[in-house]
């Protein structure tokens, strides 16, 4: 048994060993790849000129399915999460009312929370909806409570009422109007109530409250005063419950197509002086306002094009709606949905082009919408408080298989190591300006932030198609450092095809569906944050230095300089 134990351990060693070489050749050969003969693209970074403190708004997550919540990746992956940042790490998820036994699907969750007797009746079952927030609680991680959807013995279209996707619609029962508004109205009061009894009044004031989901499209087979209703019997539900929640909507698609655009607006105004259906008042409680940006994908000439003009036009023109609301102009607002495009359950078997999501392609697109976001934010007032990814982890599903996720079977993808890059800046957002020319159909952009100690920088070079490129030279001029920063520390973190990508090391191992422990136990490894060298002291004159660095396509880098 010893000598097993012996063999094993050296072939551990050896396996790293060998993915480390691999690594670090690989690196090497990544690293001396030919530069663009464009000129370089220069960054002004100014830790002097600051524009209020730096909000992490990237640190909000959701998924369809909640019963994957408590299963033994998504409990793993709610930790990674909730260590992504000391302030808290919200999650939203469907089908939190949704009938059925727990079992998930594609696109497709329950709780059973409501039934009824034989004499109409209601019964409340809180077990597995209490099941999937003691997941959270022990996590670390705060709801951010979707309320839907409809169940099944109180919607007005009850049969049929399980979707069969992708054999199927998806608008099924779940998705109609309540027969009975003030069981609804009673059911929503209840669970809030239990919430308040199991979790304590304070921990669920820091909650969000949305009223359903897209009930612009086929989530919501009402018409938009159906949805009105619900909301204002919802809001009023809560707020009985609980007078301190947080309680907001609508939760709709993208407003820069006109349809969801106006379903906004037409919200906005029910809720500033519209009739209450609930209340016969005019006017219903508001404290957050929510909808969704998604971006567009699509394959021409076996090329993946990624379109985050959609999606920027998405975030702006949400914004510019709810700015025309005076009411309004000091509310919150989170993109509860905040994506590259549609599907998150749409696998590369079925959409080749959904291998992006694998890959560094996918964390080059979420930085640079994060630069657009932030700074769309801060023309509108510095309104955006959430932009939620809708992506977590799809059970029992193979390795890599090109769903949207975060992590496949355990093991971290790119993109993860955005946020965790994102999660170590603090501090004041300050001036990080382009003046260098960009290539064609490339973003090469900066966000930076400055804390008492340290200014962090995160760049990144996003293609929007994949197509073979050189690497780009980049310089960063920085300048308003303290006095004090004369002998500095720099770090380098990268996200590229070489480096914080479990991705490229899986297809190194011959893209195993039953990775050996060994394997396994690489390929964790590989998914974390890593450096692309080791840090280094650098020299400050008169609180400015310039950091050269050559970055790849679809790359991320995160430069950190402490004192």
């Amino acid at each position: 048994m010893v000598q097993e134990m012996m063999n094993s351990t050296i072939r551990s060693q050896s396996l790293r060993r060998h993915v480390l070489f691999f690594a670090v050749v690989i690196g090497l050969l990544w690293n001396s790849l030919p530069v663009s003969a464009q000129s370089t693209v220069e960054i002004n970074v100014s830790a002097e000129t600051r524009f209020g403190p730096w909000k992490p708004i990237w640190r909000y997550f959701g998924y369809d399915e909640p019963n994957y919540t408590y299963m033994k990746y998504g409990r793993q992956l709610l930790g990674e999460l909730a260590a992504l940042s000391a302030q808290p790490v919200y999650v939203r998820t469907h089908n939190l009312l949704t009938s059925g036994n727990g079992e998930p699907a594609l696109k497709w969750g329950s709780t059973n929370i409501y039934t009824e007797d034989a004499n109409g009746h209601p019964v409340y079952d809180w077990a597995i909806v209490d099941r999937i927030f003691d997941t959270y609680r022990e996590a670390g991680i705060t709801p951010f409570v979707e309320i839907g959807f409809m169940p099944q013995a109180l919607s007005v279209h009850p049969e049929p009422y399980q979707h069969t996707w992708p054999n199927g619609p998806l608008g099924t029962g779940w998705s109609y109007p309540p027969n009975d508004y003030t069981k609804w109205s009673e059911l929503v009061y209840q669970w809030v109530r239990h919430c308040v009894d199991r979790y304590g009044r304070k921990a669920v004031e820091s909650w969000y409250w949305e009223v359903w989901n897209e009930p612009d499209i086929f989530y919501w087979h009402g018409t938009p005063e159906e949805y009105f209703k619900l909301y204002d019997f919802t809001a009023q539900a809560v707020k009985r419950a609980l007078p301190t929640a947080r309680i907001g909507g609508p939760a709709t698609t993208g407003p820069s197509a006109k349809r969801a655009g106006e379903y906004l607006r037409l919200f906005l105004e029910h809720c500033a002086s519209g009739k209450n259906y609930a209340s016969g008042g005019n006017g219903c409680t508001l404290d957050y306002i929510s909808y969704h940006a998604k971006g567009i994908l699509s394959r021409k000439d076996n090329h993946i094009r990624m379109d985050n003009a959609k999606e920027t036009a998405d975030v702006r023109e949400g914004l510019k709606i709810i700015s025309a609301f005076p009411k309004f102009k000091t509310l919150p607002v989170v993109l509860s949905e905040w994506d590259p495009e549609g599907c998150a359950a749409c696998s590369a078997r079925s959409y080749p082009e959904n291998a992006y999501r694998n890959g560094s392609m996918y964390a080059a697109y979420t930085a640079a919408m994060l630069g657009r976001s932030m700074d769309l934010s801060t023309q509108y007032g510095d309104r955006v408080q959430g932009v939620l990814t809708w992506a977590f982890e799809f059970e029992g599903q193979p390795y890599f298989d090109g769903f949207r996720t975060l992590a496949t079977n355990g093991i971290d993808k790119p993109v993860l190591n955005v946020f965790r890059m994102a999660s170590l800046m603090s501090g004041d957002r300050v001036k990080a300006e382009c003046s260098g020319s960009e290539p064609p159909d490339w973003e090469i952009k900066a966000l930076a932030a400055r804390s008492e100690r340290q200014l962090s920088v995160m760049v990144w070079n996003f293609r929007n198609e994949d197509v073979a490129a050189d690497a780009q030279a980049v310089t960063l001029h920085i300048d308003g450092l303290p006095p004090t920063a004369i002998r500095t520390l720099l770090s380098h973190y990268r996200i590229d095809q070489t480096h914080s990508n479990a991705y490229t090391a899986w297809h190194e191992m011959g893209s195993p569906q039953e990775p050996t422990a060994e394997q396994y136990s690489a390929l964790r490894a590989a998914g974390q944050l890593q450096m692309l060298d080791s840090p280094r002291w650098i020299d400050v004159s008169r609180g400015k230095t310039d950091i050269h660095l050559v970055l790849p396509p679809e790359a991320v880098s995160l430069i950190t300089i402490s004192w």
